[in-house]
């Protein structure tokens, strides 16, 4: 059974969400403490936490930069928010998703799954990509340039397998958004522009000039096999 870690202070919400989500097959925790919820998270070890933001005592920010170089889970973020600096600042800190409030069970429950399904498949897959001194294997989930190993968050390595495996052709920013998080483009969400640039940054690439992910304009992203030497 798969554990997932709820970090909700709404103890109705909560309820409600872990009764939903244990209904279809899931073991759920859940933690109603901000200054608790990095040691939750750590000592349990779940395939995925649910966490809202506006807690007390710790919010959700500062526990996903805090746990996230020592979970190798999935996160999701829970916000009634709808600013784009609060989804971009999450995906930089390394949340793999966002999931709007008021909550949609039916969403939720679908948006978890294809995360699962797709970290399960990966784990599962094994194989090796290599672009000249890129390596990614989707079995142990690492990836090394040079022969050192970057240090990426599930979503960023999603992403990297995603471009990779489409190696030189163009992949739109509603491609991407379908294949990560199943949904589509708004002409608003700039959450795979703050992967793709947080991305670029932890494989050298260059800011001004991107030449390993090429951005092309009014099309989407290319990831470009020969510029791994």
């Amino acid at each position: 059974m798969t554990d997932i870690l709820l970090i909700e202070d709404d103890e109705r919400l909560g309820a409600l969400v872990a009764h939903y989500l244990s209904k279809h097959g899931y073991r759920v925790a859940v933690e109603a403490d901000g200054a608790r919820a990095v040691q939750a998270i750590l000592e349990r070890a779940p395939a995925l936490v649910l966490l809202d933001i506006s807690l007390p005592g710790q919010d959700g920010f500062e526990i996903c930069r805090a746990v996230r170089a020592r979970y190798a889970g999935i996160i999701c973020m829970l916000t009634a928010r709808t600013d784009d600096i609060d989804q971009v600042l999450g995906l930089e800190l390394g949340a793999d998703d966002y999931i709007g409030k008021p909550i949609e069970p039916r969403v939720l429950l679908a948006r978890l799954r294809a995360h699962l399904r797709r970290d399960s498949a990966a784990r599962q897959g094994g194989d090796l990509l290599c672009f000249g001194q890129l390596r990614i294997d989707r079995g142990t989930r690492e990836a090394t340039l040079h022969a050192r190993r970057i240090e990426l968050t599930t979503a960023e390595f999603d992403l990297l397998v995603l471009l990779a495996d489409r190696a030189g052709h163009i992949l739109s920013r509603d491609d991407l958004l379908q294949s990560l998080r199943g949904i589509n483009f708004d002409g608003l969400d700039r959450s795979i522009d703050a992967r793709i640039s947080r991305l670029r940054r932890k494989l050298g690439d260059l800011a001004e000039e991107p030449e390993r992910i090429k951005t092309v304009r009014g099309k989407g992203y290319l990831f470009n096999r020969a510029a791994w030497e």
